[in-house]
């Protein structure tokens, strides 16, 4: 097997399956995103580490589209989200929305901006004010920003509760009255009333029962039909992000190893981790049952990365250029993925990415047998 040399297979990426488009270009672009947090300790209080929770993330969302992010729990998934619409402040990176700085702009600019740029936080009781009723809770948006009179604003509610489903009766009651699929509507009106076209949704759906998953799931495809809006969406679950997703990327220790158009990346993973990660996905479709692929340890401290390959404790295919050089990106078409032994297979296959994902499939069964049990890799936030 020849070895990869750097920039192999690496080809523009064109069309609508092209997962990082030039950020300058999307709706969305994020370059070397970086949010680390100092660890202090001692009675002064000095710095003796940081905590990498993201740690050089780059990615594009084209207007319109869905990126799914997915990773296991501890990966740095919320934070990116955050960094984003700065709730967390980055310490680096390029942050672009609409063509504008995100980090550049200054306190007052940037509430205006925020309005373009919502978000739907994961737990629907934690995120509503117990003490406001939801009438207050979705007009203070719209006060903040200036957005109509009275009667215009009452309007716009309104509209926001029907497109989610609820009555206009809701805006008198309190959220305690409401079910929690209920109050994740609320939390979806609440970022819809302001009319953005960017919505970070931060497991939306982990929260609430099956049922209801499915209806709020349906609900976002149908916002983002009816009002062209652009989401980022954080999840656990990846056959809901395969089902909502136009691209996907995963994250693994603050860093983000594949991304590929979703339905790609599902059928034809190549990172070791994204073929553990799909193994453990229930499918009633015998040709996409996976073998289970169970990962020894835990993820590593984000405040002490492993050298090389962040993925190499755990790889059960991991080398020794896996310890000590931190894998290139490989770039097939927009199919991009940080691993060196993908990036092997690829270069055996001559860029055959069906071929290279079920060898590497293949590698993996031989090397690690799954146990009989239940357990498998958890990937939720």
């Amino acid at each position: 097997m020849t070895e990869l040399r750097q920039g192999d297979h690496q080809q523009a990426a064109t069309g609508p399956a092209a997962v990082a488009p030039d950020p300058e270009e999307a709706l969305v672009g994020v370059e070397q995103l970086e949010t680390h947090f100092p660890i202090r300790k001692g009675l002064l209080r000095r710095q003796v580490g940081l905590v990498r929770a993201v740690d050089g993330v780059s990615f594009a969302i084209p207007r319109g589209q869905t990126l799914g992010l997915v990773g296991e729990s501890g990966c740095g998934k919320t934070t990116v989200g955050r960094s984003l619409l700065r709730l967390i402040e980055p310490t680096g990176g390029r942050v672009q929305f609409a063509g504008r700085d995100v980090r550049g702009q200054s306190r007052a600019d940037l509430r205006r901006l925020r309005r373009r740029m919502q978000i739907v936080f994961q737990d629907p009781y934690g995120s509503l004010n117990p003490r406001m009723k939801v009438r207050s809770i979705l007009e203070e948006g719209l006060l903040i920003h200036g957005m109509g009179d009275r009667a215009a604003r009452l309007e716009r509610m309104t509209a926001a509760l029907e497109r989610t489903g609820l009555a206009a009766a809701a805006l008198d009651r309190y959220p305690h009255e409401f079910s929690g699929g209920q109050r994740q509507r609320i939390a979806i009106a609440r970022a819809v009333v302001l009319e953005p076209e960017f919505l970070v949704l931060d497991e939306p759906v982990s929260a609430l029962d099956v049922s209801i998953q499915a209806q709020v799931i349906n609900l976002l495809a149908e916002l983002r039909q009816e009002l062209g809006l652009t989401y980022l969406f954080i999840s656990h679950d990846l056959s809901v992000v395969e089902y909502l997703a136009d691209q996907v990327a995963v994250m693994y220790l603050g860093r983000i190893v594949e991304s590929a158009a979703a339905e790609q990346l599902c059928r034809q993973p190549l990172h070791p981790y994204t073929q553990a990660l799909f193994s453990a996905v229930p499918s009633v479709e015998p040709s996409r049952r996976r073998q289970r692929i169970v990962l020894p340890g835990d993820v590593p401290s984000p405040s002490r990365p492993p050298g090389g390959c962040r993925f190499h404790p755990r790889c059960p295919l991991a080398e020794a250029v896996c310890r000590e050089v931190d894998p290139p990106q490989v770039d097939l078409a927009g199919h991009r993925v940080h691993c060196h032994v993908a990036g092997r297979e690829l270069d055996r296959t001559g860029g055959d990415a069906t071929a290279a994902s079920a060898a590497i499939a293949a590698a993996i069964t031989a090397a690690t047998a799954a146990p009989a049990g239940p357990s498998q890799p958890r990937s939720d936030a």
